[in-house]
């Protein structure tokens, strides 16, 4: 019998508990007795026998001696004296054959300046070296695999290439980083697995990578092998464009889409589109209605599908729901060509309980805290990140940096912003733990938002991060420099609220709500913001859009139609969900598709070509978002016109010519003859009016050129007289 190692080693080795377990396994030079000699071992429980070969001299083989009952094998050898690339040939039970490179003989693939990074949360690139990652080394090909789980006993990797078996293939720690890693010779791409953990209390538990790329489609919680480096991308000219234009300074104009429910697949399941299917149908739908970007609710891999992807246990992995992750590169891929922007809801504010995901995630409170005063969101049933810990933090960083790098997305609409900002988030007196300073405020949250958007503008300046933020915070959408949060946008809920508990309400009382509409000039360039009408609003008892509209049906596509004018009309970037563009009269359900046979119905149909013209007028005119973020580009013609509930307003680009003046009349009631001041002497064209026949409304229009005359108007030297619509918006250009 062979006893070169340790026997309390070999013990550890079969138990399953080295820390190193590449100090004892594979092949070692050594010296027993004053002979140089090699000593290769090895652990393949229920093997029969094994052999040590160079491939490159495969008739001589060095047979191993089985030393331990339950599979652990050993050889000296002394014929040769230097280390070599060998291979195993095994012999099964069954005598059946096979041959397999050792796991155990391959060096490290993290550096010392990866675990330093890491550990100091710096690390922006982590996702090319945690998680699995198929690679060739010394020209054997597998995949390499590393997991932060610093406080475990041991880490394995399981899969059916070592029949689960915890044993097969346990990991090394790499230092005090609480990284541990191994490379397995011949993984190929899908393969499954996972990571068995033996935590300090010796329980053994199975955990999702939290660096996968690919998963299996739920309820599986497997993850699979994937190379995500492999697509060629075709979008150089997008990012070219992107180089030489003002973020800030151009139209951007949202749909918003969960992918599950924007169309399905008529059969006997009702299934999800896949991403190729909504390359040839989504993009070409969105570009024909003139939106300028697609905003995707969240396709992080997610167990849940009531969640709608808010809570996420892949964060490095598009859901399988729809495809593959090379299917969801073509489709945004194709976006870009066909001049599309993409931006991905993103969600750092917390994750779910889920065994398999990150809670607890080496039997510690790894990514959360452990006081749940400060790590759970009781009221949502999640988790909340420690945005305190530098390895948690690098996580988060690099998974935004990801998408942008790997995906080519455009920007980050980033989620529940307010619940990380505030401790007591939420929560109720004694369920949450004030700051150093006694405060409510979240410092370590506020500090990584900071880095956060630091980073990416640093790294891809050409990228929007959105903020989801419903508080009056200061300084969401300032600059870091300025001790701001970093934020490109806001979304402006606090508009968003006033706008539709205004537009419910019926004409008759409007007169009495009219600062609903005119409060939000009073803030509007305290920060970027960006209008919106998302899927929060149409959910949940609180109607769609269409359905929130008082009156007959009639009335309700007339005020729907104003709505949205007034809307397009406002300074602010703009988001409208899916449905809303045609009229979905019934509630969101994200377990069913759109009801897109209402367009076979006149009022949807023409609602649809409403929406569909005012998105492009909003891309061709350049005084509708030029100047977006400065009180230059908006002037109000008449703001007190409550009794008539009728609101005027000019936006402004950079030359006269640009003007547009909006005339928004909230109540059934029309004017044949309507003075109106205007900014400039000539002449003015009417380029959409919402109650033209062709959409769907009574025809009150104005067909003719209006001109100016010297007669004083709203405090103007020069007025023109028009025709005003019923429950209609007007849009007029200086020419």
């Amino acid at each position: 019998m062979l006893y070169t190692a340790d026997l309390v080693e070999i013990q550890s080795v079969v138990n399953a508990v080295h820390g190193d377990p590449h100090h004892v396994l594979g092949m070692h030079e050594m010296n027993i007795k004053g002979e140089d000699c090699l000593v290769v071992r090895c652990f393949m429980p229920h093997i029969k026998s094994v052999a040590v070969y160079d491939p490159e001299e495969p008739l001589v083989t060095y047979p191993m001696e089985k030393i331990h009952s339950d599979g652990f094998f050993e050889v000296k050898i002394t014929e040769r004296t230097k280390w070599f690339r060998y291979k195993f040939k095994v012999t099964n039970a069954d005598d059946t054959e096979w041959t397999s490179y050792d796991a155990y003989s391959f060096e490290p693939q993290i550096s010392d300046l990866d675990m330093h990074l890491f550990n100091q949360g710096t690390h922006y690139e982590i996702y090319n070296k945690l998680g699995a990652h198929l690679m060739t080394i010394d020209g054997v090909n597998g995949a390499y695999f590393a997991v932060w789980a610093p406080n475990a006993k041991r880490v394995s990797v399981i899969g059916d290439f070592n029949e689960w078996d915890g044993r097969r293939h346990t990991m090394r720690l790499l230092q005090h980083s609480g990284i541990w890693e191994i490379f397995i010779p011949g993984i190929v791409s899908l393969d499954k697995y996972k990571f068995e953990i033996k935590t300090g209390s010796d329980a053994i538990i199975e955990k999702t990578d939290p660096y996968e790329n690919y998963a299996e489609l739920r309820p599986s919680t497997t993850s699979l092998v994937y190379d995500i480096n492999k697509y060629r991308w075709n979008d150089q000219r997008w990012f070219e464009k992107l180089k030489n234009e003002d973020k800030y300074a151009k139209p951007i104009n949202i749909y918003e889409v969960h992918l599950g429910s924007w169309k399905r697949v008529k059969s006997e399941d009702d299934r999800f589109l896949k991403y190729s299917e909504l390359t040839n149908s989504l993009i070409p739908y969105v570009k024909e209605m003139g939106y300028t970007h697609i905003e995707l609710m969240p396709i992080e891999e997610y167990p849940f599908d009531g969640s709608w992807g808010y809570q996420v246990t892949g964060y490095f992995a598009p859901t399988s729901r729809y495809g593959d992750p090379e299917e969801f590169m073509e489709f945004i891929d194709r976006c870009h060509q066909e001049g599309i922007g993409v931006i991905l809801d993103w969600v750092p504010a917390h994750f779910p309980k889920d065994s398999n995901g990150l809670i607890r995630f080496d039997g510690t409170s790894l990514y959360e805290h452990a006081d749940p005063r400060k790590g759970e969101h009781k009221e949502w049933g999640t988790m909340i990140f420690n945005y305190g810990r530098n390895e948690v933090k690098n996580f988060l960083i690099a998974n935004a940096l990801f998408w942008l790098d790997k995906y080519h997305l455009d920007g980050l609409r980033v989620d529940a912003v307010a619940s990380m900002l505030y401790l007591d988030y939420g929560k109720k007196d004694g369920e949450w733990v004030p700051n150093e300073y006694g405060g409510r405020e979240n410092n370590d949250a506020v500090e990584f938002l900071k880095h956060l958007n630091s980073i990416v503008s640093e790294k891809f300046p050409e990228a929007l991060m959105i903020a989801e933020e419903s508080t009056a915070w200061q300084g969401v959408t300032e600059s870091v420099h300025n001790n701001g949060l970093g934020f490109d946008l806001k979304w402006n809920m606090g508009w968003m609220n006033d706008f539709l508990e205004y537009v419910a309400k019926d004409p008759v009382h409007r007169k009495y709500h009219h600062n609903n509409l005119t409060f939000g000039m009073m803030y509007a360039y305290n920060e970027r913001f960006e209008l919106v009408l998302s899927h929060d609003e149409v959910v949940h008892g609180k109607k769609s859009m269409l359905d929130k509209m008082p009156g007959d049906r009639w009335q309700k596509f007339a005020n729907l139609r104003v709505s949205y004018g007034f809307m397009y009309g406002h300074p602010g970037k703009k988001l409208l969900f899916m449905g809303g563009e045609f009229g979905q009269f019934i509630e969101w359900n994200e377990k069913q598709a759109l009801d897109w046979f209402l367009l076979g119905y006149d009022l949807h149909q023409q609602m649809q070509d409403y929406v569909k013209d005012l998105n492009h007028l909003y891309k061709d005119e350049s005084a509708l978002w030029e100047y977006d973020f400065s009180p230059e580009g908006f002037e109000w013609i008449d703001c007190d016109d409550a009794d008539r509930s009728i609101f005027s307003f000019i936006r402004k680009g950079k030359t006269m010519d640009d003007t547009l003046i909006f005339v928004c009349n909230f109540t059934p009631n029309s004017y044949e003859t309507f003075k109106l001041g205007v900014p400039y002497e000539g002449c003015y064209k009417e380029i959409l009016n919402s109650d033209d026949s062709k959409y769907g409304g009574s025809g009150i229009v104005n067909p003719n050129v209006l001109w100016s005359q010297k007669s004083e108007s709203h405090k103007r030297y020069d007025s023109i007289w028009m025709r005003v619509p019923p429950l209609g918006v007007s849009i007029l250009k200086k020419v």
